[in-house]
């Protein structure tokens, strides 16, 4: 049930890839919630050298974009951050392309990086990519898919009431 005086967000999937746990992310800030709860995607890689485009997962305006992650703030009290691996921000860059600035007003599904998870294993960096509701209550967010499921770039992840 929405909070009093909101609607539902709808929390898209950035990228297609495998639906998993944030408890599966090796950085122990994200899977302990620590930032919110969320889901992690493990991405569907191209043939290399192709880069994955990497969406906004929601309406609104970027606050804070960086070549590897970027936050959405969809309305005064939600945002929802995409953080493209762990271990990637020294490869910055290599392999990873911005395309909006903070400030910026983008539609869910706009594209907002791209980055070649190859580059990322070469350098023993991780490609699980955490997509989280940033300091929402665990009870007002609804996973939508099951652990194991395969999504797509857009697919409804999250709900956050």
């Amino acid at each position: 049930m929405p909070r009093r005086g909101r609607p539902v967000l709808d929390v898209v999937a950035p990228m297609a890839g495998t639906a998993g746990p944030l408890a599966d992310v090796e950085d122990p800030v994200f899977a302990g919630r620590v930032l919110g709860p969320g889901v992690a995607l493990a991405p569907l890689e191209p043939e290399e050298p192709e880069r994955v485009v990497v969406v906004a997962p929601c309406a609104g305006r970027v606050v804070s974009a960086y070549p590897h992650a970027v936050v959405v703030q969809a309305d005064d009290e939600r945002s929802v951050l995409v953080h493209v691996g762990t271990r990637t921000a020294p490869l910055v860059d290599d392999g990873f392309a911005l395309a909006v600035r903070d400030g910026e007003w983008v539609a869910a599904g706009h594209p907002v990086l791209a980055w070649t998870p190859g580059r990322v294993r070469a350098a023993r960096g991780s490609t699980l990519t955490p997509v989280v509701a940033l300091q929402a209550r665990p009870e007002d967010v609804a996973v939508v898919v099951a652990d194991g499921d395969m999504v797509g770039e857009g697919q409804l992840l999250l709900r956050w009431s």
